[in-house]
């Protein structure tokens, strides 16, 4: 699958095959473990998306909701996007995934994974609990102002 066309979390899982809803949902139960409550979760660009509603963030550039991280599968691997990792967290979430000695395979802020197990879910779990709303909102501002 490249893009989604489900318009419900449940939908996007179930119209994945067998194996890849568990790998998809062994690393959102990483996400929903970790993400500091306001976040809301829902679908957005084809992919199940955990994200700052309007009523909370305001206007936004392009009148949608502010994408904090983001899980899909795609035709031949599965990505997990982390927003905020990209730019000045970015060193530290190398380091700390290279010390725990799994393979990170990361474009600017997209984690590309075969398999859940691949991952460094712990770091990964680590960095989305480690941004409120409310500093994720002040970082999208400094990197994004309207």
């Amino acid at each position: 699958m490249v893009r989604s066309k489900a318009s419900t979390v449940t939908e996007y899982l179930d119209e994945l095959p067998d194996e890849q809803r568990a790998e998809v949902s062994a690393v959102r139960d990483v996400v929903l473990a970790h993400l500091p409550d306001g976040y809301a979760e829902g679908m957005m660009w084809g992919m199940i998306t955990w994200y700052v509603p309007l009523e909370v963030s305001g206007p936004t550039y392009n009148k949608q909701p502010l994408g904090y991280v983001a899980l899909a599968a795609q035709k031949h691997h599965f990505s997990v996007y982390l927003t905020a990792v990209n730019g000045e967290g970015e060193e530290s979430f190398r380091s700390r995934y290279a010390a725990t000695g799994k393979k990170l395979d990361m474009g600017k802020s997209c984690v590309r994974f075969k398999r859940a197990s691949d991952l460094a879910l712990d770091v990964i779990g680590e960095e989305i609990a480690s941004l409120p709303v409310e500093a994720f909102l002040g970082w999208y501002r400094r990197h994004h102002p309207l």
